[in-house]
């Protein structure tokens, strides 16, 4: 069907609707891979276009876990990985606060995606993780050097408070700072 449509010469397949998501847009939100590869095929289809709230093709796949998606996309020279929607928020951001560890593995093999962005609350990917309490995601995100663990936002609120206040034994368990090396209590 998209083949169909797409073979008309009256239709732009880059045309957004009232919220400025285009026809890629949704496809990448949905995961359905084959139709994203026909409509990358094209000229006329920006890959990175965003939406009115800043959030593009990519951030849309991160945000609903699909992987293959995120992979096809990343394979393109003209899709920024690192790019924020109007609220501060990265496709590695989003990934991470809604704990889908495939997308966050294949963002971070990335060296032009910044894993200790901060959304404009001052909010980071592993701040979400950790009050979320998506532990795989943590511990993905613990592996790099250039994540702050415990980094607080504009409010002063680190990821260990929010593990502490929902409860979340293993983030908690990840984000404390091991023992000091004193003697051991009795």
């Amino acid at each position: 069907m998209v083949n169909i449509l797409l073979g008309r010469g009256d239709l732009n397949p880059d045309k957004p609707d009232n919220i400025g998501r285009t026809p890629l847009w949704a496809a990448t939100s949905e995961g359905h891979e084959a139709v994203v590869k026909i409509l990358l095929a094209r000229d006329n289809v920006n890959p990175d276009r965003p939406d009115n709230k800043g959030q593009t093709p990519l951030w849309a796949a991160a945000s609903e876990g699909h992987d293959g998606v995120a992979d096809i996309l990343l394979g393109r020279d003209d899709v920024n990985p690192d790019n924020p929607d109007n609220k501060g928020r990265t496709p590695l951001w989003t990934a991470a606060s809604e704990g889908h560890e495939g997308v966050v593995q294949i963002l971070l093999r990335r060296d032009d995606v910044n894993p200790d962005r901060p959304n404009i609350n001052g909010r980071t990917p592993i701040w979400w993780a950790a009050r979320d309490g998506h532990e795989g995601v943590i511990q993905l995100l613990l592996s790099r050097e250039d994540v702050t663990p415990n980094k607080p936002d504009k409010y002063g609120q680190t990821p260990l408070f929010w593990a502490f206040e929902n409860g979340h034994l293993g983030a908690i368990a990840l984000l404390q700072p091991p023992e000091s090396a004193g003697p051991n209590p009795p």
